[in-house]
């Protein structure tokens, strides 16, 4: 068995099901389907295989859980993941006949959490930080958002604050020069695994090519080891997985966000 064949068992194993929703308020079944409802109006649709079912069901999934997550009048947006080594035939077809449409298609990286603390230099002028009071969660949110080009939504940092006040073990990291916070990015330990999720990596244009994201990032696996976790998994942009590769990250398997709104 490849390294990559090792690391790609391991993330089936340990980081499908309740792994991929720990900060879902409610989570409920619809066959094969695990259908999760997000603080901020998200909608959130997971799986593994869909071949044991006949190709002629996988239009009545998706009918299902829309109509599920359209019961709920807070819901307005509804993301549905597609991984490239899942068998999910006529997934994507159907998807799209419903309104979804695919978004970019992003890396799944796995990779020792010890490779993303070597040889990093924090960058001059740039202080690292865990953040957990309001104030500084509706700013970097804020920030996030800039950074993203999108307009600032209060519903992603009232989500964040709620979650962070739930202790469920989810930290946000910010990086800040210049008087103002310009780079974040959580960490996302998962219970009863060996691994620690790098999740929501943000660093504003101006401040990019730095290496403020990188330091960001060993700053959170040490603090993932310091839990005794070994093992990091991201879903990374173009932007994102040439740094998490140099660190020892291998790709695994690609993700295509579909996403109704």
């Amino acid at each position: 068995m490849t390294i990559r064949e090792r690391y790609l068992q391991a993330y089936d194993e340990q980081l499908r099901t309740d792994a991929e929703t720990p900060g879902a308020l409610r989570v409920t079944c619809l066959g094969p389907l695990r259908l999760a409802t997000f603080p901020g109006g998200l909608g959130f649709v997971t799986h593994r295989d869909l071949s044991d079912s006949a190709a002629h069901s996988v239009p009545g999934l998706v009918t299902g859980a829309i109509e599920q997550f359209l019961a709920d009048p807070e819901i307005d947006k509804i993301l549905w993941k597609l991984r490239q080594h899942d068998r999910n035939p006529g997934l994507a077809e159907a998807l799209m006949q419903q309104g979804f449409s695919p978004g970019n298609e992003e890396a799944i990286m796995v990779g020792p959490l010890e490779g993303l603390c070597t040889g990093v230099p924090e960058p001059a002028g740039v202080a690292l930080r865990r953040v957990a009071s309001e104030a500084d969660v509706r700013a970097a949110c804020a920030m996030a958002d800039e950074a993203f080009g999108e307009p600032t939504d209060s519903r992603t940092a009232d989500a964040m604050v709620d979650r962070l006040a739930r202790k469920d073990g989810m930290e946000l990291w910010v990086a800040e020069a210049d008087g103002r916070i310009v780079s974040s990015g959580r960490l996302e330990p998962v219970p009863d695994s060996d691994f620690a999720g790098i999740w929501g990596g943000a660093t504003l244009r101006a401040y990019r090519g730095r290496g403020i994201y990188r330091a960001l990032t060993a700053a959170r696996a040490r603090s993932a080891i310091a839990q005794g976790k070994t093992l990091a998994h991201s879903e990374s942009t173009e932007f994102s997985r040439p740094i998490l590769e140099q660190s020892g990250l291998i790709r695994i398997s690609t993700n295509t966000p579909y996403w109704r709104k």
